[in-house]
């Protein structure tokens, strides 16, 4: 495990936390934690009790709704503009999804317990989290209309286009199982959506790699969910405008 204050990483790497004001950050700051946060990596399971918030940097984390004969379906994605454990802070100490890792990378996590009590200040912090909370609710919303309405296809390049945000790069390491697996599709039906966009020059897929070579295509051929969830996400965060994060 890093130090927290390893001068290759630094909190404010993940944006939410850049986005809280000089006092709360200092607040803060002693009781983060940095973790390495490895590819398939469960932060949580369904009905557990949660004791963490984690806050990615450069790390991807997918929120999973799992049926009883272990089928799941993605509900969404949490980056570096937002932090994992909402329901901390809603009154709830546990939640019916599981949290796991889709993209390696680091975050920090942070006790429970500390930030309750620093919701209880009722401070700015508490102020951009709703916020926050409100955004990914939405995200959830858009996706479950997506998954019903649009086509493989289209569902894959709002995937692809919501974890290219969240990344400093445009290459992915993720296989067509897993992806399969986070759209609650069979993973022909990714085989055949991904081969399409292979072979318009969109994307490159190579043993579980897959970077996206243009963009702009890419954001021609997705469904209107993305722009939705973009647009509502950048009115309610405003400091994610600035970059390509959602």
């Amino acid at each position: 495990m890093k130090d927290t204050h390893d001068p290759t990483h630094n909190p404010r790497q993940n944006r939410l936390i850049a986005a809280f004001p000089a006092d709360a950050y200092a607040r803060l700051l002693p009781h983060l934690e940095l973790l390495p946060l490895p590819l398939g990596k469960v932060l949580f399971e369904p009905g557990e009790p949660q004791h963490y918030a984690y806050f990615p940097t450069d790390a991807i984390v997918s929120l999973l709704n799992v049926m009883e004969n272990g089928a799941s379906a993605e509900i969404a994605v949490v980056g570096n503009e937002g932090l994992i454990g909402v329901s901390l802070f809603m009154g709830a100490d546990s939640v019916t999804c599981r949290a796991v890792v889709q993209s390696a990378g680091y975050g920090y996590r942070l006790s429970g317990h500390w930030i309750k009590d620093e919701f209880n200040r009722h401070g700015d912090l508490l102020h951009w989290v709703l916020r926050y909370t409100q955004a990914l609710f939405g995200l959830m919303a858009q996706t479950a209309v997506c998954n019903r309405h649009h086509s493989v296809e289209q569902q894959l390049c709002r995937w692809l286009l919501l974890s290219m945000d969240r990344l400093s790069g445009n290459e992915l390491v993720m296989t067509q199982e897993l992806i399969a697996n986070m759209l609650g599709v069979r993973r022909e039906g990714v085989t055949e959506a991904a081969g399409k966009l292979h072979k318009l020059g969109i994307i490159n897929y190579h043993r579980g790699h897959i970077t996206v070579l243009d963009r702009s295509r890419l954001e021609e051929m997705v469904c209107e969910c993305y722009a939705v969830v973009k647009k509502e996400t950048d009115r309610l965060l405003p400091y994610t405008t600035s970059s390509q994060v959602l």
